[in-house]
């Protein structure tokens, strides 16, 4: 019995469609690359004195952030930037949510806006907003004149 080998390997058609889905894939990615959408993660709470709120904002710096208030409307906007970075032989690609975002909050009645405080560390936006203090009102006789 004779084996005949024809030098045919069928791992080099699987390497060869993988190589052309791999351009057609970054070819239409890339045609869509600037509509991606980032939308950060956003936690809020509340505390005894403050309103809080948390934004989840990795690799953007905080000169990229801005935070306004305008008629009780707290609005964080901003742009998160992310270099494009693809590598060759055997393929390496970095995908990230990218873009520009805006999220608006109505601030409740009983905040003090010009006391509100941001600060940003590893990658968390937190933003203090504080209750106005209440005067304890007591009880008083008013006397007629």
């Amino acid at each position: 019995m004779r084996i005949v080998t024809s030098g045919y390997n069928p791992f080099a058609e699987l390497e060869a469609i993988r190589e052309q889905f791999n351009k057609v894939l970054n070819s239409a990615t890339a045609d869509v690359k600037n509509d991606i959408a980032f939308i950060p993660v956003v936690n809020t709470r509340e505390g005894d004195d403050a309103y809080y709120i948390e934004v989840e904002l990795p690799g953007v710096k905080k000169e990229d952030i801005s935070i306004d208030v305008n008629e009780d409307v707290l609005t964080i906007s901003g742009e998160r930037k992310i270099k494009d970075e693809q590598k060759d032989e055997n393929f390496y690609k970095v995908e990230s949510a990218y873009g520009k975002f805006e999220r608006s909050f109505n601030l409740p009645e009983d905040v003090d806006t010009d006391k509100i405080e941001a600060k940003t560390e590893n990658g968390v936006l937190e933003i203090k907003i504080p209750k106005v203090q209440k005067v304890e009102k007591k009880p008083k006789k008013i006397e007629i004149k």
